[in-house]
C-alpha cells in the first residue's frame, strides 16, 4: 500500500510539472506575440497626402523606411541654406510602388481626412491671434523707441518733460495702427496632425486605403519593383536615365546603380530605335539595362542589354 501511495504521489507531481511547463509555454508565446506586434505597430509609419503624394515627415519614419529597404526622395529645403538644392530635407516622397509595398504589408498609415486638414475658419482664427499679438508687440517697441529718444534729450528739453512725454505716448496708443501686410506668417516644418507624442500613433489605422492603381503600367512598374526589393536589391527613379528604376545592388549612399529598370507588359511592342536609345545610355553612363515584363504566373522576366558597337 504505501509503495502503490508513493507511485501515486509520483504521478500526480509529473503531472503538475507537466502542467507547470505548459503554462510557461503558454506564457512565453503570449510574450513573443506582444513583442512581435508591438514591433509590427513600431513599423507603422504616417503618411500625409499632399494632393496623391505621399510624404512623410517625421524623423523616425524616415528612419523605419530606411530599415524596410525603401529609398523615397527628400523634397524640403533646410532651414539654415533654403537657397539651394544640392541638399534637401524633409518631407521625403515616396514612389507610388514604394507606398503600395507599404500598403499591402500594413506598414504605412495615414491620418483620417479631418486630422489631416484644418478648417478654414481655425486658420483665420489663428491668423487673427497670430495679427493681435504681433501688432500689441510693435506697439510696444514704438513706445521704447520713443522713450529712449525723448531720455535721450531730456536735458535739453527743461521742465515739462514728463507731461510731454505721457502725452505723446496717449497719442501713440490712439493713433498706432499695424499694417496687415507686416504680419508675419510662421511656416511650419512639420504636420499638426503628426506629432512626436506617441498618443498621435493612436490615430493611425493600418488598412486605411490610401490610393487604388487600375493602370496596366503602374501595376507592371510594381510587380517589378516587389520582385527586385524581395531580392535585396535597392530602388529609385531612373527618370533621369530613361528608364523605371535605378538599381543599386545595397543602400544608394554605399554603392552606384548597377541596372536601369525598363517595366514593359508582355504584350507590349517597343520601337528598335528605343531600345538602342536606352542600351547606349547604359553604356555611356556604365549600367546595364534591364527589360522587365512580369509574367501571367507571378514571376518576373528579364532581359539584358549591353552596347557592344555598331556593326
Amino acid at each position: 500500500m504505501e509503495g502503490q501511495n508513493q507511485e501515486e504521489q509520483n504521478q500526480n507531481q509529473e503531472e503538475q510539472n507537466q502542467n507547470q511547463e505548459e503554462q510557461n509555454q503558454n506564457q512565453e508565446e503570449q510574450n513573443q506575440n506582444q513583442e512581435e506586434q508591438g514591433k509590427r505597430l513600431a513599423l507603422v509609419v504616417g503618411l500625409s497626402l499632399c494632393d496623391s503624394a505621399p510624404l512623410l515627415w517625421r524623423v523616425q519614419d524616415l528612419r523605419t523606411i530606411r530599415s524596410l529597404g525603401l529609398v523615397g526622395a527628400l523634397l524640403g529645403s533646410l532651414p539654415r541654406t533654403p537657397r539651394q538644392n544640392l541638399r534637401l530635407g524633409r518631407p521625403l516622397l515616396l514612389l507610388p510602388e514604394e507606398e503600395r509595398l507599404l500598403r499591402e504589408n500594413r506598414a504605412a498609415a495615414v491620418l483620417p481626412e479631418q486630422n489631416q486638414v484644418r478648417e478654414p475658419r481655425q486658420y483665420e482664427e489663428e491668423q487673427q491671434r497670430s495679427f493681435q499679438e504681433q501688432s500689441a508687440l510693435a506697439l510696444e517697441d514704438r513706445k521704447s523707441a520713443l522713450l529712449r529718444a525723448m531720455t535721450s534729450s531730456r536735458a535739453e528739453s527743461g521742465t515739462g518733460f514728463d507731461e510731454a512725454l505721457q502725452r505723446r505716448l496717449l497719442d501713440l496708443d490712439q493713433n498706432f495702427t499695424f499694417p496687415q501686410s507686416a504680419l508675419a506668417v510662421q511656416l511650419s516644418t512639420t504636420r499638426a496632425g503628426l506629432s512626436y507624442c506617441p498618443e498621435a500613433r493612436a490615430f493611425l489605422q493600418a488598412n486605411w486605403p490610401v490610393r487604388a492603381q487600375d493602370d496596366p503600367c503602374c501595376e507592371a512598374r510594381y510587380q517589378v519593383f516587389r520582385d527586385l526589393r524581395g531580392r535585396g536589391f535597392f530602388l529609385t527613379s531612373a527618370g533621369k536615365f530613361g528608364g523605371d528604376f535605378l538599381v543599386y545592388p545595397g543602400d544608394p549612399l554605399r554603392f552606384h546603380a548597377h541596372f536601369i529598370a525598363v517595366c514593359l507588359t508582355l504584350d507590349e511592342s517597343i520601337c528598335l530605335l528605343d531600345v538602342l536609345a536606352v542600351a547606349r545610355l547604359g553604356s555611356n553612363v556604365k549600367k546595364t539595362v534591364l527589360l522587365c515584363s512580369p509574367a501571367p504566373d507571378g514571376a518576373v522576366r528579364y532581359t539584358s542589354l549591353q552596347w557592344s558597337g555598331m556593326v
